[in-house]
């Protein structure tokens, strides 16, 4: 995939960031989320590929998506046939919280690259690249946790995980604190937790716990790019949904996916922050029709990490989205 590719996306998650970013603390999810897919399906229309959504969002809780099978980008026959896995707004309930850590987020790989995971729930364990092969879904939380602090060289006590704040985990959260580890429990957007972990700065150093499958391939191909280790297995919540698997060609509901196996060959990651998180500010409106926005543009064929810092004249935007922000 040509390098200039990964800035040409960049476009599109500053666009769904821009856009989403006005219901902040409006306590209105589905407007938010509608906002940010519009906005990044009309983006790609600016971007020279032949793309097909393989990782939408939106099933789960019957709100708008860019769908599954979709077919996005303004690329002719000459130009790259490319894998998208996607998140116009991941944190929906965050943005419309005005909380922090909401993203938008676009995941891309070659044709082929990335597991095409229904929108169920997975079981993740996500690390930096310090902790890359010290985490297997085989063992239990407590060998996980210790083999993770022995490859950081922190001690237990001194490790911070993150943990979706749901029912479904308070087992793991009594097991996590019987170890005297700190937690982060979050309330949604675990991609930008996950990512954090790669971070020394941030002070995340492992998540932990089931969450969405698409997210969960997303964060794979983050974590390929910046080094780090995931592991994903998938739980179905029922036959539909194992039904549905099957057609997508996951046969084994109990097999571990490894990184590379989620996110295969060279892909590129790119995101913008909607709320200030622990991976991205959030976007900032200033006088006269501007507004600022941080990204982060990652390749996992050179390692390069950009940070993308724009000021963006929401004046003129409105004409080339067919959005307006005044």
């Amino acid at each position: 995939m040509d390098r200039n590719l990964a800035l040409e996306f960049v476009r599109v998650t500053e666009a769904a960031a821009l856009s989403c970013s006005k219901y902040m603390g409006r306590g209105d999810n589905t407007a938010a989320d509608q906002a940010a897919v519009d906005t990044m399906r009309k983006s790609f229309d600016g971007v020279a590929v032949r793309g097909t959504v393989v990782i939408g969002e939106g099933e789960r809780d019957e709100a708008p998506m860019l769908y599954i099978g979709e077919k996005v980008g303004a690329g002719g026959p000459s130009d790259p046939e490319v894998d998208i896995a996607l998140d116009p707004l991941e944190g929906t309930s965050l943005c419309s919280k005005g909380a922090p850590g909401a993203l938008a987020v676009v995941a891309v790989a070659e044709k082929g690259g990335f597991l095409h995971a229904p929108d169920t729930y997975m079981e993740k364990i996500a690390v930096g690249p310090k902790a890359f092969g010290a985490i297997d879904m085989n063992l239990s939380v407590k060998e996980n946790i210790h083999r993770v602090s022995e490859a950081l060289g922190k001690k237990v006590q001194d490790m911070t995980i993150s943990i979706l704040d749901r029912e479904r985990h308070q087992d793991l959260i009594l097991q996590v604190r019987e170890l005297g580890c700190r937690i982060c429990l979050i309330d949604d957007g675990d991609i930008s937790v996950a990512l954090a972990a790669a971070w020394d700065d941030t002070g995340m150093d492992l998540l932990l716990g089931t969450g969405g499958a698409p997210e969960g391939v997303i964060t794979a191909a983050a974590l390929k790019c910046l080094g780090g280790d995931f592991q994903g297995r998938l739980r179905f919540r029922s036959e539909e949904e194992k039904s549905r698997a099957q057609k997508m060609g996951v046969m084994d509901e109990n097999r571990i996916y490894l990184r590379d196996e989620l996110a295969a060959g060279p892909v590129m990651f790119v995101a913008t922050g909607v709320t200030a998180g622990p991976l991205l500010k959030g976007v900032r409106f200033l006088s006269g029709g501007q507004a600022l926005t941080e990204s982060i543009v990652m390749r996992s064929s050179t390692g390069t990490i950009r940070r993308i810092e724009a000021q963006h004249d929401l004046n003129k935007k409105p004409q080339k989205w067919g959005l307006d922000f005044r």
